[in-house]
C-alpha cells in the first residue's frame, strides 16, 4: 500500500491498483493537481475535510472518479455524488470499501451532531486493510492494516487518541488530523502517541506533500 499525505486529513491511498484520495479539505495543500483517481471519498461535511472552493476542480480533473461521502454531504451535493452509510459495501476496481461508524464526535452538547462515515478500503477476506475514521473514534469489528489516526481535534483529548490507538490496535498508525496546530507542537502529540501505542503497532509520520509504503499485515 502507498499513501501520500497531503495535509490535515488528505490522504491518497494506491491499494491493489485503485487510487483513492480521502478528505481534500481546506487545512490540505497539494493534492489539487492529482489525476487518475478512481475514487474520492469524504468522510463528513466540514470544509477542513472537503473545500468547496478546490472540489469541482478536482472533479474535473478527475472524469472517472467515483464520488463516495457520508449521506448528509451526498443530500447536500447531489448527484453524481453517492451515500456511504455504516454498512455498506461497495468495490472501486478490485477494492472492496466498507462504511462504519456514522456520527461526528460530539463537538460539544449544544452542537448538533453530523454525519461521519469511516471509510475501510480491503477485500472480503481482509476488509479494513486501511481505515479512515473522519472526525470519529469508531473502533472496527476486525483487525486493521493501517489506520489515518486523528491526532488533534477541538472534539478529543490527547488520552482518547491514544485510548483509541489501543482499542483498534493496528499494524501501522499513521497521524492526521493535526493541520490545526503549529508545526512546533507537533511532537507533544507524536511523541504520547508513539511511545503510548501498542507494542507491535508502528507509527509512521508521513510529512505534508510525501509518500510512503506502508505494509498492511
Amino acid at each position: 500500500m502507498r499513501v501520500a499525505h497531503f495535509g490535515h486529513s488528505c490522504v491518497l491511498v494506491e491499494l491493489d491498483g485503485v487510487k483513492i484520495l480521502f478528505d481534500p479539505g481546506n487545512f490540505s495543500h497539494g493534492f489539487e493537481g492529482v489525476t487518475g483517481l478512481d475514487a474520492i471519498a469524504v468522510t463528513h461535511q466540514h470544509p477542513d475535510h472537503i473545500d468547496a472552493h478546490r472540489i469541482e476542480a478536482l472533479i474535473e480533473g478527475n472524469p472517472g472518479a467515483r464520488l463516495l461521502s457520508d449521506p448528509q454531504t451526498a443530500q447536500q451535493r447531489g448527484e453524481p455524488w453517492e451515500a456511504v452509510h455504516a454498512g455498506d459495501v461497495l468495490t472501486v476496481g478490485e477494492v472492496q470499501i466498507t462504511g462504519g461508524g456514522g456520527r461526528h464526535a460530539v463537538i460539544h452538547p449544544e452542537i448538533p451532531v453530523i454525519d461521519n462515515t469511516v471509510f475501510q478500503l480491503g477485500t472480503p477476506a481482509d476488509p479494513a486493510r486501511f481505515v479512515h475514521p473522519g472526525d470519529s473514534l469508531w473502533v472496527p469489528s476486525v483487525p486493521v492494516g493501517v489506520l489515518a489516526l486523528p491526532a488533534v481535534a477541538p472534539w478529543m483529548k490527547i488520552s482518547e487518541a491514544v485510548d483509541y490507538l489501543r482499542a483498534v490496535h493496528p499494524r501501522t498508525a499513521l497521524p492526521i488530523h493535526y493541520g490545526i496546530i503549529s508545526p512546533a507542537a507537533q511532537g507533544i502529540y507524536f511523541g504520547r502517541l508513539s511511545e503510548m501505542r501498542p507494542v507491535d503497532s508502528d507509527f509512521v509520520v508521513i510529512q505534508p506533500e510525501d509518500q510512503a509504503d506502508l505494509a498492511t499485515a
